[in-house]
């Protein structure tokens, strides 16, 4: 099993994370990509997934952490570029908008969104999608992105992290060549809509992923999150598509292998 959206670099595993990559493969948790928040956090991301056969790294700035874009922009661009360089490198994220939080105001987040976008284009990596109450601005953005893309990453242009909007949306996201990503929330009792959304995904548009240390799945709800749980995620997507979690394990892996080509394969 891959997780595809996971904070190890963040303070919370700065005690245990030797024990906490063990743990992830008693689990059968292989392999884990890093997004990053920020600029400054890639090379932290980078350096551990050199550290560590199974895990990769993203570059981005995370809509949150914008606000300084406009002065700061072009610098972080030429950073990134520079970024995306350096070995086990899969792809572009966490990026996107956020309007639930006002860290950043609106109209910066677009500019860095946006950017960060044509960098994704020019370096041909798949994104990963932060949308957090903002789905009328950010579909748009990322539906005209894609007209624009050249093969192959026109057929897998990247993921929608943590999915939580509309099934409307999701046949949007969808019908341009996304996947969609399902955390443990998908686990939670008051989660119903979520999970009639995901049990109407094609299988191979499914992803699996932590977003830990956050959204610890059910029955650790409560605790830190952390890749060894993916399992429960895997689980709850297998019983609602009917087959066996054996099966959404391998169809999982087997998408992630397919957007994130720079994971390689197991076989």
């Amino acid at each position: 099993m891959i997780d595809t959206h996971c904070h190890l670099d963040f303070d919370a595993y700065n005690d245990d994370l030797d024990a906490v990559i063990r743990r992830a493969l008693t689990a059968g948790v292989a392999r884990v990509i890093i997004p990053s928040v920020d600029v400054a956090a890639a090379d932290g991301a980078i350096q551990m997934a050199q550290a560590h056969r199974g895990v990769f790294a993203c570059i981005g700035i995370h809509p949150n952490n914008t606000s300084a874009f406009d002065t700061d922009g072009a610098q972080a661009i030429t950073r990134m570029t520079l970024q995306a360089g350096q070995p086990k490198v899969v792809a572009l994220g966490e990026i996107g908008l956020d309007y639930y939080r006002d860290h950043s105001p609106k109209e910066v987040q677009h500019r860095a969104f946006i950017a960060q976008l044509d960098l994704a284009a020019r370096l041909a990596l798949p994104v990963i999608i932060h949308n957090r109450d903002a789905s009328d601005d950010l579909l748009p953005i990322l539906e005209s992105w894609v007209r624009d893309l050249d093969e192959p990453l026109r057929s897998r242009p990247g993921v929608m992290h943590s999915f939580s909007a509309s099934q409307a949306i999701a046949e949007r996201t969808l019908a341009i060549g996304f996947y969609l990503g399902f955390t443990g929330p998908i686990t939670f009792k008051n989660a119903e809509s979520t999970r009639q959304i995901a049990a109407r995904v094609p299988l191979d548009r499914l992803l699996v992923e932590t977003d830990a240390p956050y959204l610890t799945p059910m029955p650790h709800r409560g605790e830190r999150n952390e890749p060894a749980y993916i399992p429960y995620i895997v689980e709850r997507l297998a019983s609602l598509h009917s087959i066996s979690a054996v099966e959404m394990a391998r169809i999982t892996t087997e998408n992630a292998e397919r957007l994130f080509t720079g994971i390689g394969t197991i076989a």
